[in-house]
């Protein structure tokens, strides 16, 4: 009896293959989904009581959060072979050369109003000692702002060059990728993973409204095509 048990538990092992592995997060928390093999079925899910206790996304958190890959795919790959779809080049192109504009709060832009802002601090405050404050009542203010330009000074001398890239440039990377669309329909599993990895593919589940939002960053300057739900 036990030879007969110990070989109903060595069954061989199913092997999955999770096409979306480590590029769908859950909207709530925004950690990484795990890929889970529920009834023959592939899965990607985030669990509540993984979660830190004390949590503040706990509340809005159900025990189990689930996306099926079969529902999700079909749709993620139409999108992209329609936006890398040659007939569409030139509009993809023009899309990922004006994403590389600064968003506002970000990058060197960032960094310059803060130093602005702490020389006009600066500024604010020397007038107001000519005027006839006491200087020592402005000595923290002023170290403060001191302090804080500095830091802006620093940060600015060490920021990389901004790394944009011209049309040429991104017509070259859509050309090195090769046809996207005969990839993803392929039944290479490890074709179609390196496709999505090749585009910086990256899903956000949203659990309440049933959609996943996506966007794919090819790996020339970090410029970014997002999709749709």
């Amino acid at each position: 009896m036990r030879g007969i048990a110990k070989l109903d538990r060595e069954r061989p092992a199913t092997r999955h293959t999770y096409l979306l592995k480590g590029l769908v997060r859950c909207e709530i928390c925004t950690r990484k989904m795990q890929g889970a093999a529920i009834r023959k079925g592939v899965y990607y899910r985030c669990i509540a009581r993984t979660l830190a206790p004390g949590s503040a996304v706990l509340a809005d958190h159900p025990k189990t959060v689930n996306l099926r890959e079969d529902v999700v795919t079909p749709p993620i790959n139409a999108w992209l072979c329609q936006v890398f779809d040659p007939d569409n080049r030139d509009e993809t192109v023009a899309a990922m050369v004006g994403a590389q504009q600064s968003r506002p709060g970000t990058g060197r832009d960032a960094v310059e109003k803060r130093l602005k802002a702490a020389e006009a601090r600066l500024r604010r405050h020397q007038a107001a000692i000519e005027a006839g404050v006491d200087p020592a009542a402005l000595v923290d203010a002023m170290n403060l702002a001191q302090a804080e330009r500095q830091a802006a000074r620093e940060e600015l001398e060490n920021l990389p060059e901004s790394a944009t890239i011209d049309a040429a440039e991104v017509y070259a990377m859509l050309d090195s990728l090769g046809d996207v669309e005969r990839a993803l329909n392929s039944r290479n599993p490890d074709r179609i993973t390196q496709v999505y990895r090749d585009l910086g593919l990256q899903v956000l589940y949203d659990n309440k409204k049933e959609a996943v939002v996506v966007t794919a960053s090819p790996r020339v300057g970090n410029v970014c095509v997002r999709g749709g739900t």
